[in-house]
């Protein structure tokens, strides 16, 4: 049996073939193109979310003495004396800023005592060694809690309430005020006398 293919031109060659290799290039891409020739697959990466920068951490500070506005401030960490001073309006002329280390790092809950010269130029007396009494009237705006401590019949519960009664007051102005501080009455008033002034 004799089978003939009609001939085909040139021209219908080259197009069939051509078609034959664009069928094979879409069935590799549709498969996935897995092949030797293929690249490699890339997968797209995210940048890494930027973390919030923390809140600044805050120090509540209690400042006292001779300061122009004394109260509680609140500084950021890493904070100085000088700083706790500054913020409570800076020193007042009486202030005597050679007692206090004004490089010192401030710590939560601290409170800063800025001694300060008292009536007739007498500066604010040092704590004196436990059991004396102090040689210098000691300034009830400036004194600490362990200056207070050491008065004649002052402990460490009445000390403190002298420096809420100052802290919530303000100022002494006179040593009467004292009175006004509960628990001290007139003997201690009596103890109390030439060894505190406002």
């Amino acid at each position: 049996m004799d089978v003939r293919i009609p001939a085909m031109s040139r021209r219908q060659l080259f197009g069939a073939a051509a078609a034959v290799v664009v069928l094979l290039l879409l069935l590799v891409r549709q498969l996935g193109g897995g092949g030797a020739g293929a690249g490699p697959v890339v997968t797209p990466v995210r940048a890494p979310a930027r973390a919030r920068p923390a809140a600044a951490k805050l120090l509540v500070v209690d400042v006292a003495g001779a300061v122009r506005r004394p109260g509680l401030y609140r500084l950021r960490a890493g904070s100085r004396i000088d700083d706790a001073i500054a913020a409570a309006g800076g020193p007042k002329a009486k202030a005597q800023l050679d007692t206090v280390n004004l490089a010192a790092p401030v710590a939560d809950g601290e409170q800063v005592v800025v001694p300060g010269s008292g009536a007739g130029g007498v500066a604010a007396a040092s704590p004196p060694a436990a059991g004396s009494s102090p040689s210098a009237p000691l300034d009830l705006n400036s004194a600490t809690l362990e200056q207070l401590e050491n008065l004649p019949g002052i402990g460490p519960v009445t000390a403190q309430k002298i420096l809420d009664y100052r802290q919530q007051h303000g100022a002494f102005h006179s040593v009467d005020e004292l009175q006004g501080v509960p628990g001290i009455g007139p003997a201690h008033m009596a103890q109390l006398k030439g060894l505190v002034i406002p």
